[in-house]
């Protein structure tokens, strides 16, 4: 009770002293035009419509049109129509975070979905959509992380306060990595949020691959793809703000969002309703804004404590290059590659490594680190240039010694970054193996590659002597005179 006391004692101080009242003069779509008052509203702030049976529906401030307020709900509008009340009210949405949500579900609100009972709420209130901290104040992004996957640690290395992406299809693995990251990172604590997910998956997610070890040191923010779009895009933003909330007490978080495109997707809805015209593949010129106005907010601090961020960034018809695709890998520091076509030879996580890259990984890495990286990335170009006259069996031994080489190591690498999900190796442990990989095989110890013996000259006796065909000839050439 005590806990439930302190939250309604928040609610009551958070309250305005004047309420302001609108009617619904009609509603387009998700859109839900408010008009009859005057009141210094922006857009951000919110409102809650009253409609039958008493019915409250949330709604936020998208615009302005004609002198009349317009609204988007965070549920559905059934029950609204014209002549509803509206209850505006002139204030940004406030979250009060606290340690104890650790290993705790919650929804777009800051409410517990988990059945766990209330959440005790902190003494310090946090805006949910909040702006990145000044470029200037930030200290740098120092510091490795050890997230337990062999194939990030070694040829992806990431450090603390760093922002990368995972770009990939549908049903390619981008939710096994990021449970892979989430048990097995060294970091303090995680930060996870499922934006648009499936309702099936959510649960699934958070009890198979998330487990129990999981959950108990991260926050979950759930937002299902049948919620509102308004829903989707807060959840987004809900999780960046608990993950402030641990950063300010000097922990070095984790934060994972699955996936960035729901959150721009979600934007795009919201845009369409309010008139905005659209852009690109119809993503509207805010979605383009609002990324990294989420994105950055993630990095290191002033202080104490940083976010290092890990968003999954779903590619539309596994086009690399499409609109979200290609704004998200120009705001983040690096991106993880996932490719179909290793996922169906049955190698996971399937990260082509060519493609993939950590833009702070040179820096933070030991000159003999970056060696053996570099070693390891040369073998596989050299067998990826050469694969389909190998695999067709037309390249021969001998004819190139680097990819010659490289058909030694290939299997080898090929196995290292090969990883099941209960499988954790440490830091230096995956640079161990690695330089183990590089150094234990010699070139020259390969098996040689069968060669088909030189053809041998035939004896004298056995060839017959041609001696019919110059007569013949000489017969033909006799007639010809």
């Amino acid at each position: 009770m005590s806990v439930q006391f302190g939250n309604i004692v928040k609610e009551i101080d958070a309250m305005s002293e004047a309420e302001y009242f609108g009617k619904v003069t009609a509603v387009n779509g998700m859109l839900v035009e408010v008009g009859g008052v005057k009141t210094n509203l922006s857009v951000g702030d919110r409102c809650t419509i009253i409609g039958r049976g008493e019915k409250e529906i949330p709604c936020e401030v998208v615009g302005f049109r004609n002198k009349k307020i317009l609204l988007m709900p965070f549920a559905s509008l059934d029950g609204i129509g014209s002549g509803c009340k509206a209850l505006l009210i002139n204030s940004e949405p406030y979250v009060y975070p606290d340690i104890s949500w650790l290993g705790r579900v919650i929804n777009s609100f800051g409410e517990p979905v988990d059945g766990k009972g209330p959440l005790k709420q902190g003494d310090v209130p946090y805006l949910v959509k909040n702006s990145p901290p000044s470029a200037h104040s930030r200290n740098r992004v120092a510091g490795k992380v050890d997230l337990g996957v062999r194939a990030v640690n070694t040829f992806l290395t990431m450090c603390k306060g760093q922002r990368m992406g995972v770009f990939a299809g549908s049903g390619v693995g981008k939710s096994s990595i990021l449970s892979m990251i989430t048990k097995h990172n060294a970091l303090d604590g995680a930060i996870l949020g499922l934006i648009g997910e499936r309702g099936r998956e959510a649960r699934e997610f958070i009890e198979d691959d998330l487990g129990e070890e999981g959950l108990a040191r991260s926050v979950v923010v759930v937002a299902t793809s049948d919620e509102s779009p308004l829903m989707r895009r807060q959840a987004a933003y809900m999780a960046m703000t608990v993950a402030e909330y641990f950063r300010d007490q000097g922990k070095d978080m984790l934060c994972m969002m699955d996936s960035v495109t729901r959150f721009a997707m979600a934007q795009r809805e919201i845009s369409l309703s309010a008139g905005e015209p659209p852009a690109s593949k119809g993503y509207t010129p805010s979605v383009f804004a609002e990324l990294p106005k989420l994105l950055e907010r993630a990095g290191p601090s002033a202080g104490e404590g940083s976010i290092t961020g890990v968003f999954t960034v779903l590619v539309d018809g596994d086009d690399h290059n499409e609109p979200i695709a290609d704004a998200v890998r120009g705001i983040l520091d690096g991106h993880i590659v996932l490719d179909r076509s290793i996922a169906e030879r049955g190698r996971y996580p399937a990260i082509n490594i060519l493609r993939s890259i950590s833009r702070v990984m040179p820096g933070c890495n030991t000159p003999e680190e970056n060696r053996i990286v570099s070693q390891a990335r040369k073998y596989l170009a050299s067998y990826e240039d050469m694969a389909e006259l190998i695999r067709l069996g037309a390249y021969r031994k001998g004819s190139n010694a680097d990819v010659d080489e490289a058909i030694l190591y290939y299997p080898k690498i090929e196995e290292f970054i090969s990883q099941l999900k209960t499988e954790k190796t440490t830091l230096p442990e995956c640079y161990q193996m690695l330089s183990d990989i590089l150094t234990s095989t010699k070139p020259e110890q390969a098996e040689p590659v069968a060669q088909q013996p030189a053809p041998q000259p035939m004896p004298q006796s056995s060839v017959s002597k041609p001696t019919s065909v110059p007569v013949k000839m000489e017969k033909k050439n006799k007639r010809k005179i």
